[in-house]
């Protein structure tokens, strides 16, 4: 037995309850799903659980670069574990071997781990929750496949989770179908102390999208955008694209930027760190995002806690975060002239209402804040822990 298993499975005198996330990606890889699982197991041990995530042991960018295998990243038990396949459905099926001492399983996304966990459920016997993640569905890519996918394995798979919870209204309406007793909505809190306060006092021209470099993000409508805007407007506009490299690398968008001609309009940042990216939210006034689909739309929220005032693409996520904040501007990316036009217009809205628009935004995410979001999950924690 490795140090690792013996790590996991040895005798605790410990009795507080534990609680084993098991996700594809986790800390260091920055993103919407890890920060979220990060932010909800921060909360997880603040309310007194004994918290281990299991995950794999490479990014998928960096796929021949082991990480460590045990590690603790602020009093959370990391466990990483090899896998074999597609990062769009990673085989690992040493998880089991982290599962013994669990008194409770919470599953992310649907993926190898939703499925064989549930399939193997005889094995561990845990009571076991799954939260959406916006499903498969996030690009449109083998929709009639993933269609079937969904309607027979997925369908068999939700048999095994005592609650799916349906981090939108939209995934929960989607996997009400296939579980609608066990499916209830917990909507994705947001890490507002991050960027709070940090946007621009002074309405700037210019822009900030953050986001894995994906070809879901259709960073090439937003690069598109920008070119219009520097024909319309001239060249104050500015875009800074933070994130980290996925399917699309910095050379792919370097690439696009190119092609438009607007090299000295945007700048690219990897993976910098939070202190960074404050900075760079610090001299903009602006969100935009011209993503196709959106799980729920946190980068929104986190902008809006910064005080930057968000356009976004009219996909779903976006367009439910919209009824809900009126301020939030829609515009259609896919035509850059139309979506240059939004842009201007939230510049001109800052311009006459900048102080009282900032101070609303930063409002209405405190509902959002993972103190109240975690509360929820909390408490359907020690529903089944008590069951």
């Amino acid at each position: 037995m490795s140090a690792v298993e013996a790590y996991a499975h040895e005798p605790l005198s410990d009795s507080r309850p534990l609680i084993v996330h098991v996700i594809r990606q986790f800390l260091p890889n920055r993103g919407g799903l890890e920060d979220v699982v990060a932010n909800l197991a921060r909360q997880t041990v603040a309310h007194g659980y004994r918290v281990r995530v299991v995950t794999l042991d490479t990014l998928f960018t960096e796929r021949q670069k082991i990480l460590p295998h045990h590690e603790r990243i602020e009093n959370i038990e990391v466990v990483r574990i090899p896998w074999s396949g597609s990062p769009r459905y990673p085989i690992a099926p040493q998880v089991f071997r982290h599962l013994g001492d669990a008194d409770l399983i919470h599953v992310h996304a649907i993926d190898f781990f939703f499925d064989a966990l549930s399939w193997g459920r005889f094995l561990h016997r845990k009571p076991m929750v799954a939260t959406t993640h916006g499903g498969f569905f996030h690009t449109s890519n083998y929709a009639a496949i993933k269609k079937v996918w969904f309607q027979t394995i997925t369908r068999a798979s939700a048999v095994g989770y005592d609650r799916i919870i349906g981090c939108s209204l939209s995934d929960f309406r989607q996997f009400s179908r296939i579980a609608s007793s066990r499916s209830m909505v917990i909507e994705n809190g947001a890490d507002i102390g991050k960027f709070a306060d940090s946007a621009s006092r002074t309405p700037l021209r210019r822009i900030v999208t953050i986001g894995r470099f994906s070809v879901n993000k259709r960073l090439d409508n937003l690069l598109a955008t920008v070119a219009a805007l520097r024909e319309r407007g001239g060249p104050a506009w500015h875009l800074d694209i933070i994130g980290v490299e996925s399917d699309l690398s910095r050379r792919d968008l370097a690439d696009h930027i190119e092609r438009h001609d607007i090299e000295d309009a945007v700048t690219i940042h990897v993976s910098p760190a939070n202190n960074l990216i404050r900075r760079i939210i610090s001299q903009a006034s602006i969100f935009a995002s011209a993503s196709a689909y959106e799980g729920f739309g946190l980068v929104a929220l986190e902008a809006m806690s910064a005080g930057l005032l968000p356009v976004l693409n009219g996909n779903e996520a976006f367009r439910t975060l919209s009824e809900r904040h009126n301020q939030l501007l829609l515009a259609d990316f896919s035509d850059a002239a139309s979506a240059a036009e939004a842009i201007e217009a939230a510049y001109d809205r800052l311009r006459s209402h900048g102080p009282q628009l900032r101070d609303q935004l930063m409002a209405e995410t405190r509902a959002y804040s993972w103190e109240v979001v975690a509360e929820r999950y909390l408490g359907v924690y020690r529903e089944l822990l008590d069951a």
